[in-house]
């Protein structure tokens, strides 16, 4: 070969190697305003701003690890009913933050045993029957036994706001009145541990409503602050007071819950809820673990359906009607997934 041609050569071999770097920047480029683009469509669909530079370009490096975060939960999709994962109002959230801005540090202070008034067995509201003549499907919507779907915000009270779910719906089971409770009377002015929007436990919040004959005020009395202020319950006056309770685990035995919800109504779990920040819909039956450490959430269950592809529970957050499907979620049934069978309350009212 002359001394020409390998000059020419290497000529070549150099314009391709340039070529190449070109294209890889003008893919990165491309890619970095891709990105731009989805972060700031982001942005405008939850009305979200970020005017500092440093913390724009924080939240869109967070936004992007979301992003290749949501395409491996889909890609361990087993089918069309299988929890999908997307967008929502938590994805520019560090999972720190997520944790912080809408879960507590629940603590089941019942750790597997039952806090009961003694004396008191409680009575399930029609006789209960064999797992294996439940009825398929059961969803206390349709009956309009359950409240709209409310939002905490950044107040740590899921275990105010489930309670008084389920007071809710049995009250209106019992009484046929459909009556908005106040959960800020709960964040005041409940003992024994229970500190508002700091955290609280569900199990311990029926313990003084029972021990103390308290008598739930209406919303429109006493009404949401989400925000721990002075105790201004009227201890005289009226509301709905509640009769008996059960608080127990369930781990071993979740048929239980199938028999609480066909049997009696709906009912109120703790829940560990740290892989829903990117949760959009479907029947969640993976990455959700069932260990009490993990418990930092409680929801109100208000149904199921064993009749779906995939048997499922239907729960109720309070993460407001944009979280989920229109504030619902659905996680499998059986081997107590997110924890659900680890602290199960169910109650009856006067």
């Amino acid at each position: 070969m002359t001394n020409l041609s390998k000059s020419s050569l290497g000529v070549i071999v150099f314009v391709l190697i340039c070529f190449g770097v070109l294209l890889r920047v003008n893919w990165i480029n491309s890619q970095v305003e891709n990105l731009e683009e989805k972060f700031q469509n982001y942005l405008q669909k939850f009305h979200k701003n970020y005017s500092n530079i440093n913390e724009y370009q924080r939240r869109l490096v967070i936004f992007r690890n979301a992003l290749e975060e949501i395409e491996v939960l889909n890609s361990k999709r087993k089918s069309n009913r299988s929890a999908i994962y997307g967008l929502t109002q938590y994805s520019d959230f560090t999972r720190e933050e997520f944790l912080q801005m809408t879960l507590t540090n629940y603590k089941s202070l019942v750790q597997n045993a039952e806090i009961q008034k003694p004396n008191q067995p409680f009575v399930f509201r029609r006789k209960r029957v064999p797992v294996g003549k439940l009825p398929l499907k059961v969803d206390w919507r349709n009956k309009t036994f359950v409240s709209d779907v409310k939002s905490q915000r950044s107040c740590g009270a899921c275990w105010a706001f489930s309670v008084i779910a389920v007071v809710e719906s049995m009250n209106c089971l019992k009484h046929n009145k459909s009556e908005i409770l106040s959960i800020q009377q709960m964040i005041d002015c409940s003992k024994y541990g229970n500190r508002g929007c700091l955290g609280g436990d569900m199990c311990t919040l029926l313990q003084w409503l029972t021990d103390n004959n308290v008598a739930i005020e209406l919303e429109e009395h006493y009404p949401l602050q989400l925000q721990n202020e002075q105790c201004k319950m009227n201890r005289n006056g009226s509301g709905v007071v509640v009769d008996h309770y059960i608080c127990r685990s369930f781990a071993d035995n979740e048929e239980m819950i199938l028999k609480l919800l066909a049997t009696h109504g709906p009912i109120a779990v703790s829940i560990n809820a740290l892989t829903w920040q990117n949760y959009i819909g479907g029947v969640i039956q993976f990455h959700c673990s069932s260990s009490l450490k993990y418990m930092n959430h409680a929801v109100q269950l208000v149904g199921y359906d064993l009749s779906d592809e995939i048997p499922h529970y239907i729960a109720k957050n309070s993460w407001g009607k944009t979280f989920g499907n229109n504030g619902y979620l659905y996680i499998a049934v059986g081997g107590n997934l997110c924890g659900l069978a680890n602290e199960v309350v169910a109650l009856s009212v006067v």
